[in-house]
């Protein structure tokens, strides 16, 4: 039981009890505290003084103040007693409440209040409904652009048959000119690839290594296009190998062909 009593008071003044060895500290503690008492009953008695000379404005009975800005009667009548009470120098017009302090109702000048000692306002009501007021923009605006962007979109588009692009002329050229495409590449492209028969280029290249190795470079080619027709070589030698008909093996900037004894294909 001593020990949490102990550690009761050591959450409750930790500097006391941390440096309770130390006259200095203990001294600045009990300073502190006196100065803390001292400035609430400074604070009371301000507010006694501010308050002398007003009534309470519903039963004219004298008033105490309760709270941040705030009085009571003895009837228990409240009131905001800058509001009630206080004009403003500039206008001599009454004070409104704004989020963190009062302004002149006139000319919006922030003025300082008299009944408050040390405090700053803060308006909870005030500040929740410009929250809810800013909501409600923010969402109004959302959805005008939301009704912006629907009004700006194109119709439905019905196609009642099946569009010809060569009904407009030109315009397979225009929309090849615009995508940067040459035709004449891709014929190109499609014949090479209608052309290549790697059957008859695995028949060849099996014929030429039936007995012994024999480079790459040796290996005659089956069109006049030399170029053409050693890409295509080249392609069939890896399908081979992949395959295990035969061996590649790289002898400077050639390949050695060598056939497998395993075939996986019959030749013919």
């Amino acid at each position: 039981m001593r020990s949490l009593e102990e550690q009761s008071e050591k959450n409750d003044n930790p500097l006391r009890h941390s440096h309770s060895h130390n006259p200095l500290l203990i001294g600045i503690v009990d300073i502190i505290g006196r100065v803390e008492k001292f400035k609430e009953r400074a604070r009371l008695f301000y507010y006694e003084v501010v308050l002398f000379p007003h009534k309470c404005p519903q039963c004219d009975g004298f008033l105490s103040m309760t709270g941040l800005s705030e009085c009571v009667c003895f009837h228990g009548h409240v009131c905001d007693p800058t509001i009630t009470f206080q004009v403003s120098g500039c206008c001599w017009a009454t004070l409104v409440k704004k989020t963190f302090h009062y302004a002149c109702s006139s000319c919006q000048r922030t003025i300082q209040s008299r009944f408050l000692f040390d405090e700053r306002i803060f308006d909870a009501v005030y500040f929740r409904e410009m929250m809810q007021e800013s909501r409600r923009r923010a969402a109004g605006k959302r959805e005008e652009i939301r009704r912006l962007l629907a009004d700006s979109r194109s119709d439905a588009l019905s196609l009642m048959e099946y569009p010809d692009l060569e009904a407009i002329p030109g315009l397979l050229q225009d929309l090849d000119g615009f995508i940067q495409r040459n035709r004449a590449q891709e014929d190109a492209i499609y014949e090479l690839k209608s052309e290549f028969n790697m059957g008859a280029y695995r028949t060849h290249i099996l014929s030429s290594v039936d007995r012994h190795a024999i480079y790459f470079s040796a290996v005659s080619p089956l069109t006049g296009d030399y170029r053409r027709d050693m890409v295509r070589r080249f392609i069939t030698i890896v399908f081979m190998d992949n395959d295990q008909e035969v061996d590649i093996q790289q002898y400077g900037n050639d390949l050695l062909i060598q056939r497998r004894n395993n075939e996986t294909y019959a030749e013919g």
